[in-house]
């Protein structure tokens, strides 16, 4: 039997054990709602969706063409809509996570209005988004299960056998709106106690991922902006450790980590890494830095200086008391980082880059995997990139190197819409198709993300009405725009009453109730007019 038959039957039997006084529970009904509350706690989805990227993980170390995707969401319902789309159009979740970017629970989440990411939004609302985004992707189970059992309710009482049996086996075979979220804790937001109490709390609310960055927590800037810090190795695996206890404390045993460096664009450390000895990591850390050598003589008062080969070396240090790495050294820093991360318990890596470049990207991991041959990529295809320009000017330098003629484009001005159309447009956007595939197969990236995309389209959408709304479209703009693409493209929101959950409590009001329950969905809800 099945789960759905074996909880019937359970409960037909307490049924039985409670007599009258248990007449009004129905079997059936009780199977039915526990059917819809299939994840009772988030530590439960923590675990579930912690095996499914784990064997993502697995599949694409065997073959790079199964990478995994997300989009970034910044509210539940955003994240509740992907999904329902993504079943929609693709008809399974395999494969397809959500990402919950601290740019956007920054910008969009805090008490205290927008905010850049700076991490100066309250630590508190990322696990409270984790939690909320899972209860909105449970309730689209509950939907999705609900509108399957009036469908076998209505199969039953035509007496359309072969119709009750399909819904049925829909309902054995049910896919859960629940997929893995990729969780932003920025720095850590405080030392490493404060990472690991935070990290609960994300776990808490059902996060199998949680990513971490290299950063000083409270110098933390956006991986897009300039002015950001990093800390020496020691300071970031004592963070990675810190997730770790926390997974573990938890009984996630196999949590995901993934390890953030944001040196290929940080020029400045906070501080100089402890060394006991040279070559040691420390001491590697360190090499990195920008300094002269100077005479004992030299010395001035407050002076920092390293011992280095018999030399004495003093770093730069800028009035902001910061040390200052050397120009050029961001790739060989995010390489040692990466090996050091993944030495450390770390189970993926994030590279932030200034660029969309496949090349790029595959130079590091190159280097990377000779130490560490199933190195892993969470890439973030940024919206901070000027994906047309960076494209563009990719196919023109291709263009140019294989010898053809490009003098119809001004290097400095292919964002002109003049050449959209050009054969040097066309060649950019099938990079840009192809970007996570190509990058997935040279550059190591199982994990492609879009950071902050709903922030954009909502934006956009909101643009869209309102000019024609408030234009000369007037009500038009609403209809033609919104409704008339919802009652077309089979949009689940044109029946917003439902999807707010009106059809779940009708029927709980008559689980409860039985005849005497008061409905809305009667014959009088303006609802009816989209069936």
């Amino acid at each position: 039997m099945t789960q759905y038959q074996d909880d019937i039957e359970a409960i037909r039997a307490l049924k039985e054990q409670n007599g009258s006084s248990w007449d009004a529970i129905n079997p059936e009904s009780v199977a039915r709602m526990r059917t819809q509350n299939r994840f009772k706690t988030g530590l439960e989805i923590a675990q579930y969706t912690a095996d499914i990227m784990r064997r993502d993980m697995a599949e694409y170390d065997a073959d790079s063409s199964v990478y995994t995707q997300s989009l970034g969401v910044w509210h539940g319902f955003i994240g509740q809509q992907k999904l329902i789309s993504i079943k929609k159009h693709l008809k399974t979740t395999n494969k397809r996570y959500l990402y919950l970017s601290g740019w956007m629970v920054a910008a969009l989440r805090s008490e205290f209005g927008p905010l850049p990411d700076q991490s100066m939004h309250e630590k508190t609302a990322v696990p409270a988004l984790v939690e909320e985004l899972y209860t909105f992707l449970r309730q689209a189970d509950t939907r999705e299960l609900d509108l399957l059992f009036t469908k076998l309710d209505d199969a039953r009482a035509a007496g359309d056998e072969t119709a009750v049996e399909f819904i049925q086996s829909q309902i054995d075979n049910y896919e859960t709106h629940v997929v893995p979220i990729i969780a932003d804790i920025d720095a850590g937001f405080g030392n490493p106690e404060a990472t690991y109490l935070l990290a609960k709390k994300m776990i808490e609310a059902g996060a199998c991922a949680i990513q971490i960055e290299n950063q000083v927590s409270d110098e933390k800037q956006c991986g897009h902006q300039d002015g950001k810090v990093t800390v020496p190795h020691e300071d970031f695996i004592a963070k990675i450790n810190a997730v770790r206890y926390a997974f573990l404390e938890l009984g996630i045993d196999n949590g995901i980590i993934v390890a953030r460096t944001d040196s290929l664009g940080a020029g400045l450390t906070q501080k100089l890494a402890v060394t006991s000895e040279p070559g040691d990591l420390g001491d590697q850390y360190n090499a990195f830095l920008d300094v002269e050598e100077i005479s004992e003589a030299e010395l001035g008062n407050g002076d920092v200086v390293i011992k280095r080969e018999g030399k004495l070396l003093r770093p730069k240090r800028l009035p902001s008391n910061l040390y200052q790495f050397r120009a050029g050294t961001g790739e060989a820093r995010c390489v040692l980082d990466c090996i050091t991360s993944l030495r450390n318990g770390a189970d993926l890596l994030w590279i932030e880059t200034e660029k969309p470049h496949v090349e790029q990207i595959a130079g590091m991991v190159d280097e990377i995997r000779k130490e560490i041959p199933n190195a892993k990529l969470v890439y973030n295809n940024s919206p901070s990139f000027n994906w047309t320009l960076s494209f563009r000017q990719q196919a023109y330098d291709l263009l140019a190197e294989q010898g053809k003629d490009v003098s119809a484009y001004d290097r400095a001005d292919l964002m002109n819409i003049d050449y959209d159309d050009t054969e040097l447009a066309q060649l950019a956007d099938e990079k840009i198709r192809s970007f996570q595939k190509d990058g997935s197969a040279r550059a190591g990236i199982f994990h492609h993300l879009i950071t902050l995309p709903t922030y954009h389209t909502a934006a956009l959408s909101t643009d869209d009405l309102a000019k024609g709304y408030f234009g000369d479209e007037g009500m038009l703009a609403y209809v033609k725009g919104v409704q008339r693409r919802e009652i077309r493209e089979g949009i689940a929101t044109v029946k917003h009453q439902n999807m707010a959950g009106t059809d779940i409590g009708d029927n709980h009001k008559e689980y409860f109730a039985g005849d005497a329950a008061l409905k809305a969905g009667g014959q009088h809800n303006t609802m009816n007019q989209f069936n």
